[in-house]
Formats: C-alpha cells, sequence, structure tokens
C-alpha cells in the first residue's frame, strides 16, 4: 500500500509534538525529517535533538533524509537517534557501497536519494543494496517548490530497472507532491510520497494528509 509520508520541515517548529499527534490521529505510518547542513544545500534544518525528541514522541516510522556533506561521518548517530529508513543523497557519497552495508547493520533501512539532474542509471550496481531510492521532484533544500515533471519517468524507469533485476525497492518522491498529483505519483511507481507545504500549510493538515491517503490507496 502506498504512503504519504509528512514532512516535518514544514510543520511548525513551536509544536512539533501537536504536529506529530495531529498525523498520528490521522491515522499517517510514516515521518519523513529532512536534515540539512547547509553545505550541501543552501538551508539549515534540524539535526540530531530533534530527531530524538520525536523518536521519543511517537512509534511512526522515521524516514531520515541526511541533506549533508560527508554522511557517512554521521549516519551512525542518527540511526541510534532514531532513523528507522536513512537516505543518503547519491551525490555525496564516495563509497556508497560501504555506507549502504554499514546503514544495514546498524539496523535500519538504507536508501539513496537522487538529486533531478542524476540519472538513475548510476544505481545500477548499488540498486540491489537499496531497501529505497528517493526521487526528488525539486531542487533539495527548500519546502515550497514547484514540482519537476520529468521526475514521474526516472520512477518509471527506476521501476523497470528493479523489475529486470527481480529487486524489492521502495521508490520514494519527495518534492511538490499534492493532493493533484497524488495519483499520477503513485502510477508512475512511488509506494512512499512525501508532501510538506501541501499537508502542513492547509488549516486542516489532519484532514488533507487523510484526502491524499486516500487519494494514494484509490489510484
Amino acid at each position: 500500500m502506498p504512503w504519504i509520508a509528512p514532512s516535518l520541515l514544514s510543520a511548525d517548529f513551536l509544536d512539533l509534538g501537536g504536529a506529530v499527534r495531529e498525523m498520528e490521529q490521522a491515522g499517517c505510518r510514516i515521518l519523513h525529517l529532512d536534515v540539512m547542513d547547509g553545505h550541501f544545500v543552501p538551508n539549515l534544518s534540524f539535526g540530531l535533538p530533534v530527531i530524538e525528541a520525536v523518536r521519543k514522541r511517537t512509534d511512526l516510522v522515521l524516514d531520515v533524509h541526511l541533506m549533508i556533506s560527508n554522511p557517512e561521518d554521521m549516519a551512525d548517530a542518527f540511526i541510534d537517534a532514531g532513523a528507522d529508513y536513512l537516505s543518503v543523497q547519491y551525490e555525496t557519497v564516495l563509497h556508497l557501497d560501504r555506507l549502504m552495508d554499514r546503514i544495514r547493520e546498524k539496523g535500519a533501512k538504507p536508501g539513496v536519494a537522487l538529486n533531478p539532474h542524476t540519472p538513475v542509471g548510476v544505481l545500477e550496481e548499488i540498486l540491489p543494496k537499496c531497501h529505497h531510492v528517493m526521487i526528488m521532484s525539486v531542487n533539495p533544500g527548500f519546502s515550497g517548490q514547484r514540482f519537476i515533471a520529468t521526475s514521474f519517468d526516472k520512477m518509471r524507469k527506476l521501476r523497470e530497472m528493479a523489475a529486470r533485476d527481480n529487486l524489492r525497492v521502495k521508490i520514494e518522491i519527495d518534492g511538490g507532491i499534492k493532493p493533484a498529483n497524488t495519483q499520477d505519483a503513485v502510477r508512475a511507481g512511488a509506494e512512499i510520497m512525501v508532501a510538506g507545504s501541501a499537508i502542513f500549510g492547509t488549516p486542516s493538515p489532519g484532514e488533507t494528509f487523510r484526502q491524499m491517503q486516500t487519494l494514494a490507496e484509490e489510484a
């Protein structure tokens, strides 16, 4: 079943606990947390203390996306803080094979995120070690950006790659997902759809989440 993953980057930072509680009550299964370092991307978000605090508050799956330089230096710490899924940017890792193994050995689900300009073909050799692959459908660093339409084509190519080699890899998409394109994303192959401002920028985030989750399940 496809999942909508609300992104806490777009929630009220003064009431993250309330945002988590509202998503739980709405039936959410997974929360997305973007970690930005102001170096790989031109923005700063939250780090280990926030991940730890959210982990103490909820049993939901925590999908942590490291948009940071040298993620291999911090991967263990984020898993210890509570990450269930841990995604690293392909563009930032020199020894990706080794890092995928280490994330899995630490008990988290390893994933790779691809920037809009990075073709899915670069994952040919590493795909068997990926639990999930995240297609960035905006340029990473800021929420509320316009969706890059060619991202659906990338997901279809990725789905074909995985099917050809009989691999069970979850396809995730992050950026510009909203009610209007939720079903198109599922039809293109998405199993996890990250939505930030589309949910938390509305008067009733819980209701918007339920609407998007229903749309995803009906696609």
